[in-house]
Order: structure tokens, then C-alpha cells, then sequence
């Protein structure tokens, strides 16, 4: 066993040396590769042909040729009928279309680069008539960022598209400041959503480094500069102000909220808490309960509905980023099985 033991902390020396290594390749690279422009992919997929090709797929496969026959006879009849229809009109008729985003943020709200370009391309091509459906999943994060995600939604009503948001897993804090900008908000029974209020945490070193004697240096200019700190030693003072930023910013969601459901009862809501879809119908923070896929397939059966997905491309230094931690997962997988089979 101890020869065991001092192998396994040679194993363990050998890959810190080696993750050492890639994390120096990858700061290298990444300081002297040319960085392209952050230039991605727009993909537009029509979800009314993918649902229908499945029907026609699905009939085939469960009726009989005979009926199967019959019902494919049955579309084209329809078909033609369509057509006829279409060419006796003195003007073309442009079909409403459905535009569907997915949104799932992280606590950053990095994702707002792609909604952002998403949004543009709507607006763009959207005619009179059209809508939007933006599934929004998030549990919310930094207000500057959800601030910027709910502004591009807002993007929207300023285009006059009607804007619904489908929540079915969660839409708290800021991921409920994005969803309150709809005209409609859906939500699963069991959705959460809510959470209007603000929290921050700091934690503090200052016990610790006296401990050790290490001194800390802070220069500001401002008495508010900073308020407080991770390192130095905090006021009353700074605490005082820390929690107004706090109060005002919780102010200002409130303010956010009620200009776009005015209706809600702040007073009760806004208190930080949650609450399920169930509950939310019955407090007036959402309009109805649905998946977002009862919301699509219902759509779909009169309107065209398309999936609208900008994919960001990755440069050099992001794929080797990506593979060195897949790499480092698989490595602490391995030893942890091998610890496992030992005991």
C-alpha cells in the first residue's frame, strides 16, 4: 500500500507538471495567434416542414397503405386547394410567421452576443403580422448583463412584434426581468419564476492575512471608490453604502418591472422569494400555463414557424481551452476509479 501511496503521489506531481505545460501552451498561443473577428453562424430552420415531414413519417409507419393512400390523397386535395385559392387572390398574401430563440443564460448573460444578433436578423425580415417566442432559461446573475438581455428584447416591442416568453424549467431574477418585457408570459406548472431582488457576497480575507502578517494597500480617490473589500479591513461605514447600492438597484428592478406589467402587486412579489407556475398565475407574474411546446405546435398549425440560432465560432485558443479541460476531466475521472478500486 505505501508503495501504492507514493505512486499515486508521483502520478499526481507528473499531471500537475503536464496541465502546467498545456496552461502555458494555451496563454501563448493565445497572446500570439492573429484573433479573427468574433464572427458567427446564423441558422433559420423551418420547425412547421420538420413537424409535418414527422406526421407524414409517422402516418406511414402506422397506417395501413391503404389508408395511408387515401391520406396522402387527402393532401394533396388540400394542396391544391391552397394554390387555387392563393391564385384567385388580386394580391399575395404573406402567411404570419412565428420566429423561436432559445435563451439560456448563464450568470454573465454571455449569451446576450448571440440573442443580440439573433434579434437583429428578426427585425430585419419580420413583416406586419409576425410574432416572437423567446424560451427563456436562467436563474438569473449580473444586472448589468440581464439588463442588456432584457434591453435586446425590448427590441422587439419597439419593432412592434409581439413578443412571448415560454419559461419551463426556471425565469428568476434576471432571467424574470427578461420574461416581464413580453406582451405573454407562459410558464410550466412547475416553473420558477420570481425572485425579484438582489444579493451579493463578498467574502474577507483581512482576519487571515493579519494572521500571517501580510500586509494590504489600497489607494482609491472618492470616498466610495470602494466599499468594500476582499482583502482589507471594512467599515461600518462601507457596509452602510454598500447596502444602499444594494437598496437602489432592488429599486430600479422594481421601477423595471412595473413599466411593463403594471398590474403586478409589487409590495407582495417583490421580496426576493419564488414561486412555482402554479402560484405565479394566481400573483399575476405570468399569463398562462403551457410548455413551450404546446405554445410551438399549436402555432404551427396555422402559422410558419421558424427556429432563429446564431452560433458564435470558437477561435484557436477557445477549442484548446475547451479540449485541455475535457482532457484534465477524463485524467481526475480515471484516478478517481482507480482510488475507488484500491479501498
Amino acid at each position: 500500500m505505501e508503495f501504492l501511496y507514493e505512486y499515486g503521489l508521483f502520478f499526481a506531481k507528473v499531471i500537475t507538471v503536464v496541465l502546467s505545460i498545456i496552461a502555458v501552451v494555451i496563454v501563448v498561443l493565445a497572446s500570439t495567434v492573429k484573433q479573427k473577428s468574433e464572427k458567427g453562424e446564423l441558422r433559420m430552420t423551418n420547425v412547421s416542414e420538420e413537424l409535418k415531414t414527422l406526421k407524414h413519417d409517422l402516418k406511414e409507419e402506422l397506417l395501413s397503405k391503404k389508408q395511408f393512400k387515401a391520406y396522402e390523397k387527402q393532401l394533396k386535395a388540400e394542396e391544391k386547394a391552397k394554390e387555387k385559392a392563393q391564385k384567385n387572390q388580386k394580391e399575395e398574401v404573406i402567411e404570419p410567421r412565428v420566429f423561436v430563440v432559445d435563451f439560456k443564460g448563464s450568470i454573465d448573460a454571455g449569451e446576450v452576443a448571440s440573442l443580440r444578433e439573433e434579434i437583429s436578423a428578426i427585425i430585419a425580415i419580420a413583416e406586419p403580422g409576425d410574432e416572437v417566442i423567446v424560451n427563456v432559461e436562467s436563474g438569473g446573475g449580473m444586472v448589468h448583463g440581464y439588463g442588456l438581455a432584457s434591453s435586446q428584447l425590448d427590441r422587439l416591442r419597439q419593432a412592434k412584434l409581439p413578443l412571448s416568453i415560454c419559461v419551463d424549467k426556471v425565469a428568476a431574477s434576471g432571467g424574470y426581468m427578461m420574461a416581464c418585457v413580453a406582451n405573454k408570459i407562459y410558464a410550466a406548472p412547475f416553473a420558477i419564476v420570481g425572485s425579484i431582488g438582489v444579493v451579493a457576497q463578498v467574502p474577507n480575507f483581512n482576519r487571515l492575512m493579519k494572521k500571517h502578517d501580510i500586509d494590504y494597500e489600497q489607494h482609491t480617490a472618492g470616498d466610495f471608490k470602494r466599499t468594500l473589500t476582499l482583502f482589507g479591513e471594512n467599515t461600518d461605514e462601507g457596509r452602510a453604502k454598500f447596502q444602499e447600492e444594494l437598496e437602489e438597484t432592488h429599486k430600479l428592478f422594481k421601477s423595471f418591472i412595473a413599466q411593463y406589467r403594471p398590474d403586478l402587486d409589487l409590495v407582495k412579489v417583490a421580496t426576493g422569494e419564488h414561486w412555482y407556475g402554479q402560484q405565479a398565475i394566481e400573483l399575476g407574474l405570468i399569463d398562462e400555463i403551457a410548455t413551450s411546446d404546446d405554445v410551438v405546435m399549436k402555432l404551427a398549425l396555422e402559422r410558419t414557424v421558424i427556429k432563429v440560432r446564431y452560433q458564435l465560432k470558437k477561435n484557436l485558443a477557445d477549442k484548446i481551452a475547451h479540449g485541455a479541460s475535457l482532457s484534465f476531466n477524463a485524467i481526475f475521472n480515471k484516478m478517481a476509479e482507480k482510488n475507488q478500486s484500491l479501498n
